[in-house]
């Protein structure tokens, strides 16, 4: 427990730099919140009016303050081009993208953990250099192209994909509310026409997300895999006369796992803030694309909780990981 409070302890600057950081970076950016909500040939006086609603009129160092005593309050500000809340303009947003990150995930840790595997038992031949090909597409390839590509492709031509539109078809009701993920949620109420449509929205958006996830996760479990191979227990357990399967399954990747653990840890936390291309390319309502109106709009608000969110979730993801480590290593256990 000592160990949990320390982490959460030493978490507490980190915040207080991103709070600083977002909050002078959003005010140096180029425009005024006030002109683009009032428009190009309003008034100044209706300008002016506007930005002593938003409290923009005010000297940085009281605006900073009352920034900072509102988060301290549960308040993340006010969406003016939106007209709610922040926080209930994620309320209503951030579940579709905790569904999109969790299903790219999920689809990067069955594919990458699997590609690594088989990299690793087959070092320097052909399926080794394959999935290194691969891994370095997946990396370097711009997600903006790929999914332009894959409803051009699978929508377009071969009409495999519904319209890249949404979370669900427009002639279909989404299932009940229960946790805000509309697969879960259709699972728990038995609604079958609303899983199915919802996963057909889902998979494409969420193989295109996965992409990056997919080459990072197998590399690592390439490296960690090919690692732990050349130590003296796996050695002894291949001379013991114990077949592939049980060396690679019961000693190998088990010894291995920690550091595929990380991986998928922080790559979890890098879905959660990343996801903003993806969501805006398939017009998917989470978070991303709201952020990406905000900026469009100057609205400071918006941004600034989506990124001091972000820190958190990568913050908390990586305390996670790291106590996970003692489950798979005695010495974390025990220390």
């Amino acid at each position: 427990m000592s160990t949990v409070v320390r982490r959460v302890l030493a978490m507490i600057p980190t915040l207080l730099g991103v709070v600083v950081c977002i909050f002078l970076i959003t005010r140096v950016l180029p425009g005024d919140p006030a002109r683009t909500l009032a428009g190009e040939n309003a008034d100044q006086s209706v300008v002016d009016k506007l930005r002593e609603q938003m409290g923009l009129d005010q000297p940085i160092w009281q605006q900073f303050g009352d920034y900072v005593v509102g988060l301290l309050q549960g308040n993340l500000g006010y969406a003016w081009h939106t007209g709610h809340p922040v926080a209930q303009d994620f309320a209503t947003r951030f579940p579709a993208t905790v569904e999109l990150a969790l299903a790219a995930l999920i689809i990067g840790v069955l594919i990458g953990v699997p590609l690594g595997i088989v990299s690793a038992m087959q070092r320097g031949r052909l399926a080794d250099h394959l999935t290194r090909v691969v891994s370095l597409l997946g990396v370097s390839m711009p997600l903006f192209w790929l999914g332009l590509l894959v409803i051009s492709f699978f929508y377009g031509t071969l009409g495999w994909a519904p319209a890249p539109i949404g979370r669900i078809a427009d002639d279909v009701n989404p299932p009940t509310h229960v946790t805000g993920l509309y697969l879960v949620d259709s699972l728990l109420t038995g609604d079958g026409v609303a899983f199915a449509s919802s996963f057909s929205h889902l998979i494409w958006p969420a193989m295109v997300l996965s992409v990056g996830g997919i080459a990072i996760i197998s590399r690592m479990t390439r490296s960690a895999m090919l690692e732990v191979m050349g130590q003296d227990y796996i050695r002894t357990a291949e001379a013991k006369g114990m077949g592939p399967a049980r060396v690679i399954g019961g000693h190998a990747l088990k010894n291995a796992a920690p550091s595929i653990v990380t991986i998928v840890g922080l790559e979890l936390g890098q879905l959660l803030g990343g996801a903003v291309i993806t969501e805006t390319i398939f017009s998917w309502p989470g978070v991303g694309g709201y952020v990406t109106e905000s900026i469009k709009a100057n609205d400071y608000a918006p941004v600034q909780a989506m990124t001091l969110i972000a820190a958190i979730i990568y913050l908390v993801v990586n305390l996670i990981v790291d106590l996970s480590q003692a489950i798979f290593d005695p010495k974390v256990r025990n220390a």
